[in-house]
């Protein structure tokens, strides 16, 4: 049996899985996320340790099993842990979603050239990317540089607390701008912008590789043996990889607390204006991948901190009737025919627009709109958002005409129906959702020779649940929609830089 985990923004997810890809048990544990000012977040990695722990003393206790093979990480990304020669943590880990960065992204892409960073690394520096984190320490917290003996990523030092050896797979790599994605390897020339030396930096993996095993004390804790442990993956890829998306000409959207696009291909591709990250897939292979801040979060933000309700399902109910959806007796559906536009740029956008300072907005209310309205609009916004991505990877000559879907937002069988006609394309349901804890646990299933490879995993784990098929007449409806929202960017962005 193999426990793959989640390493999340909000919490750790984990994940029993047995050598047919069966769940037989999961669990979560939360913990707190810091925002000390507007736009930046923080974290604890010692939480991210004790959590995962916990967890897996409860996970093993639920499901009665000590008979453990193999663990694998899914991690969020970017995220910057720096510790000095004893080991300690020497700051709270800057995040993937804190945008503090401004200044040394505009540095790297206008002054060291996002040309010159395309050829280094497959990409340009976007405020959420590890190098410009390592950048903004180096100039605002000297004496935190100067102690700084080893960098990693979140996935990475947990993986370091469970085995002691210092490592990171391609995948999660390729999101730091450090890693010269193409040819697997670190760049020389990003360490010598950055100031780093390359024993800083974690021993290179492919994905599934074991690069351990469970340490002795921990394994007595929770009641294991000998346990392996692979490399894992950034969180993207392991729920590529969790939800069969893998091999090239696969598509799979995630609706967590960001919102992700990814396309899988068997050669590195770059777009033109380098609007989608180019990284190294968990696979072996590559992949495209459009990431906005911003998506559940949008969702739980609206709810918990403006309504105030945390009843979701009565107010989806008044946006459309999804029980009696497609039957023509009294349904309530106002699908395709919201006047409200919302933009979700709560923290900040990533693709296509690269903007940290941008902020969401809505547009279009009046005296008769209601609160359902706008929470429709917020549901939508995220969708166009998603849109974007898309728009770019199809101008590129990919055919993206379905792709399965995860994550928390994807529970939402309204939110489902919006996503498949403003994207355009049919959307898969898998069996299992939890995509980045399956993934981390067919990782350690492939390093540990239950499945012969990735590729053959995909094909037993690639089970769906159910399907949404575009609707002709939604599709015209929200391709107006979004020929209005995609012109609401430019020219708020302008107001926002003229003030």
């Amino acid at each position: 049996m193999f426990v793959g985990i989640d390493l999340g923004t909000s919490g750790v997810k984990l994940l029993l899985m047995g050598d047919e890809g069966n769940v037989l048990a999961t669990h979560q544990e939360e913990y707190p996320c810091s925002f000390p000012k507007t736009g930046w977040a923080e974290q604890d990695p010692e939480n991210w340790y004790e959590k995962t722990i916990e967890g897996l003393e409860a996970l093993l206790k639920k499901s009665k099993v000590t008979n453990i093979e193999g663990i694998g990480i899914g991690g969020q990304m970017h995220g910057l842990v720096m510790l000095d020669k004893n080991d300690e943590v020497i700051r709270p880990a800057i995040l993937w979603n804190d945008g503090r960065s401004t200044e040394e992204t505009a540095y790297l892409n206008d002054e060291i050239g996002k040309a010159k960073l395309t050829e280094y690394t497959g990409n340009i520096a976007f405020a959420g990317f590890t190098a410009p984190k390592i950048l903004w320490v180096k100039k605002h917290e000297p004496h935190n540089f100067e102690r700084t003996v080893k960098i990693m990523l979140p996935k990475d030092y947990l993986v370091y607390r469970l085995t002691g050896e210092f490592s990171t797979d391609y995948s999660d790599a390729s999101g730091m701008l450090l890693l010269d994605v193409k040819n697997k390897k670190w760049s020389s020339e990003m360490l010598r912008i950055c100031g780093i030396s390359a024993d800083m930096l974690p021993e290179l993996h492919e994905s599934y590789e074991v690069v351990g095993e469970l340490r002795k004390d921990i394994a007595k804790r929770v009641g294991l043996g000998s346990v392996k442990v692979v490399a894992g993956a950034g969180d993207n890829a392991a729920a590529a990889v969790g939800t069969g998306a893998v091999g090239p000409g696969r598509c799979n959207i995630s609706i967590g607390t960001s919102g992700t696009i990814f396309i899988t291909n068997d050669r590195f591709i770059v777009d033109s204006k380098n609007s989608l990250h180019a990284f190294a897939h968990a696979d072996g292979g590559y992949h495209l991948m459009g990431c906005m801040l911003s998506a559940a979060s949008c969702n739980k933000w609206f709810m918990d901190e403006i309504l105030c309700d945390r009843d979701y399902n009565s107010l989806q109910a008044k946006i459309c009737d999804m029980n009696n959806y497609g039957k023509d007796s009294g349904k309530i559906d106002k699908l395709g025919s919201n006047s409200i536009y919302f933009l979700p740029y709560l923290m900040g956008e990533r693709s296509p627009h690269n903007d940290p300072d941008i902020r969401a907005m809505f547009y279009g209310m009046s005296l008769d709109t209601k609160r359902e309205d706008m929470y429709q609009a917020v549901l939508e916004g995220v969708a166009y958002g998603l849109r974007d991505s898309v728009e770019v990877a199809r101008g590129m000559g990919l055919l993206i005409n379905s792709a399965t879907i995860c994550g928390g937002g994807s529970r939402s069988p309204l939110w489902l129906r919006i996503m498949a006609n403003v994207l355009k394309m049919k959307l898969e349901i898998p069996v299992t959702e939890e995509g980045p804890s399956m993934g981390g646990a067919i990782l350690a299933a492939v390093g540990c020779g239950a499945f012969p490879d990735i590729i053959k995993a995909g094909d037993i784990v690639r089970n769906v649940s159910g399907t949404i098929e575009p609707d002709t007449y939604l599709m015209e409806k929200y391709d107006e929609g979004y020929e209005k929202f995609r012109r609401f960017y430019p020219a708020i962005s302008k107001v926002v830089k003229d003030i």
